[in-house]
């Protein structure tokens, strides 16, 4: 019987297929759209979602079922001694809380992380979970070593337009109003557990501008790092791909050197902020 499962869920941007390379489980977050339930990555592509998001649909996310969460967590201690999950932070669901007590019923063989990440963060925490697992450490030890690093980490990200922020609630329609009316780019910042307003550009170069030098500046002054040799660097996007590349061309030449991973933003994220948004996002390395 195998050690350690590693499982996290789609909030994280990693896909079916990618799950299976890496030899993880990923647990599919669902969504309300028309009455009917969608699962990311399984019913629900990247191409479906932003169509229907585009055409006004209401679309809104929910928590995995209790069943689904149970049945996964049984059917991987099957094969292994233990599970480590890492869903996304506590402070933008709730999925992590009832996990967690759910996870009480498995005499400790199963390990819920509360590491207030989310997408490329997140993807970072299963990655350093893997490498830790290979080395011998426990479900336990991971958990304790991941939770002790929550605060590392930081994403800044510029969105395109203020509708799906006023349409979560996350800004008030008169605001919402002046932002389309001035063309802004609000650049939103995730240090923690919490989404919250960071800056506001009246450019995309500009937003692109303020993301880099704020990324720039944490690494100096929050993880005295300034050449990043500690730190892992990622971006994401809900843009063209196009676009996208575009912007990792720039980061890679304020980044020199930085090995950087790019992936689509995951979908729980982009229902609040819509198409067309920016990511760039830092972890840092975690030294065991």
């Amino acid at each position: 019987m195998k050690n350690v499962a590693i499982m996290t869920d789609s909030n994280s941007g990693i896909v079916q297929s990618e799950a299976k390379e890496l030899g993880i489980t990923v647990l599919p977050m669902p969504f309300m759209i028309k009455g009917e339930t969608y699962y990311e990555d399984i019913n629900l592509t990247q191409e479906e979602f932003y169509s229907m998001l585009e055409e006004g649909e209401d679309i809104s996310t929910s928590m995995p079922s209790m069943g689904d969460t149970l049945d996964t967590w049984n059917k991987l201690l099957e094969e292994y001694k233990e599970v480590l999950y890492i869903p996304m932070s506590s402070g933008l669901s709730g999925s992590c809380g009832a996990a967690k007590m759910m996870s009480l019923d498995f005499d400790g063989k199963v390990e819920v992380v509360d590491n207030h990440r989310i997408s490329v963060t997140q993807k970072q925490s299963v990655l350093d979970a893997m490498e830790l697992a290979e080395k011998g450490y426990s479900a336990r030890e991971i958990r304790e070593i991941l939770e002790k690093e929550k605060d590392e980490s930081t994403i800044y990200i510029m969105v395109d337009t203020m509708y799906y922020l006023k349409k979560g609630g996350r800004v008030t329609p008169a605001a919402a109003a002046i932002g389309s009316v001035l063309k802004i780019k609000p650049v939103l910042a995730i240090l923690g557990e919490k989404l919250d307003a960071f800056s506001i550009a009246r450019t995309v170069k500009s937003a692109k501008s303020t993301m880099i030098k704020q990324m720039k500046k944490d690494y100096e002054n929050r993880f005295h790092d300034p050449e990043g040799k500690n730190m892992h660097l990622a971006l994401a996007y809900t843009c063209t791909k196009e676009v996208a590349d575009e912007w990792r061309k720039e980061v890679e030449e304020a980044f020199p050197g930085a090995q950087i991973i790019m992936d689509p933003l995951s979908l729980s994220v982009s229902c609040h902020i819509g198409p067309g948004a920016l990511a760039i996002a830092c972890s840092k390395k975690i030294e065991v």
